[in-house]
């Protein structure tokens, strides 16, 4: 089967490597789609931000869904046939955490795409219990998408605790950005997008933003001040990984407030008396999603007509991978999927 691997310094090889058997208690997947993440172009670059000198040397891809083609011995909650999308964390299984459905907290986790065999490729084998059935009714890429874009950010909205009468700050509006809007607004909350990218914040508006800024505009503090009356964000997220954006909503949350760390950052600088401790803010990193929380995740995007395929802007062939990778990594996509 063809498979993409990222060996680092923006090289993308396409390889013929061997189907892969799925031993005791996991599953074959024929892989349906499967999306590039910002956080893929660590591998593209060669510095991972997981897995450290242990990733790069599998096959990449952890936003894949599919169907499954066989199941090995031992499985008895799937079978072939089925349609799933899959949790990017094997875990050992045994562990508090694991025990949890935090698979991706596990001391001794692998997460595909990074450290083990992942869903870039026409097929993949994974754990039984790393399988999230979807419905009939969703495409293979909306499955594909509501895993680490959609399904991250929608657990880090429902921490910010967000209802009908809050107003939440999205800084970055890539993918996992645009994926924020929608599950912000799912929740009821009005949503000011702010990213220095005009064609970014057009489309923030079509997703149904209530506002979008250039966060580097003089007079965008002031504007999203008079937007909350002077009273200041209910919440914020950060999806940029930017010291810059971090500071920047740090100072426009309101006393008591609540900030989520989403985008991948090695270091930033904050203001902690000023911004939080006077504030008295909650701030907190938020990472992927409890495999327990999918089925409401799924509930979330059927009830109220999600369409995630909107956010998938750009469409690939396995073949054309380094054109894929190349064009997200200059930011002329949104989300990018494979589609076999």
């Amino acid at each position: 089967m063809k498979a993409v691997f990222l060996p680092g310094n923006k090289r993308v090889e396409i390889r013929a490597v061997a189907v892969p058997e799925p031993g005791s208690g996991e599953v074959l997947v024929e892989v349906k789609a499967s999306c590039i993440c910002r956080s893929d172009l660590s591998l593209y670059y060669g510095n991972a931000v997981v897995g450290g000198d242990a990733a790069g040397k599998c096959v990449t891809g952890h936003e894949p869904a599919g169907r499954i083609a066989r199941v090995g011995t031992g499985v008895n909650k799937f079978k072939a046939g089925d349609r799933i999308a899959i949790h990017l964390a094997i875990g050992c299984g045994v562990c508090a955490h694991c025990r949890a459905g935090n698979y991706h907290i596990c001391h001794e986790w692998k997460c595909i795409g990074f450290t083990a065999d992942g869903g870039n490729a026409e097929y993949i084998v994974v754990p039984e219990r790393n399988c999230l059935a979807i419905p009939d009714s969703m495409s293979y890429v909306a499955a594909a998408i509501s895993t680490d874009a959609f399904g991250t950010l929608y657990s880090a909205a429902k921490k910010l605790q967000l209802n009908h009468i809050s107003v939440m700050g999205i800084w970055g509006l890539g993918p996992m950005g645009s994926a924020g809007i929608l599950a912000a607004k799912a929740l009821g909350a009005r949503v000011v997008a702010l990213d220095p990218i005009e064609a970014r914040r057009l489309f923030a508006e079509s997703l149904g933003a209530d506002l979008t800024l250039d966060p580097s505009a003089p007079d965008a503090a002031a504007k999203l001040r008079e937007f909350t009356s002077g009273r200041g964000l209910d919440a914020a997220i950060d999806c940029s990984g930017n010291n810059i954006a971090h500071n920047m909503a740090l100072d426009a949350l309101r006393p008591f407030g609540r900030m989520a760390f989403v985008g991948e950052a090695a270091e930033t600088t904050i203001r902690p008396s000023e911004q939080l401790l006077r504030k008295q803010l909650t701030l907190f990193g938020s990472w992927y999603f409890n495999v327990a929380e999918y089925p409401e995740i799924v509930e979330v995007l059927t009830s109220q007509n999600i369409n995630l395929e909107r956010l998938a802007t750009h469409r690939f062939k396995i073949d054309e991978a380094e054109t894929a990778f190349r064009m997200f990594d200059e930011r002329k996509t949104e989300k990018a999927v494979f589609v076999f």
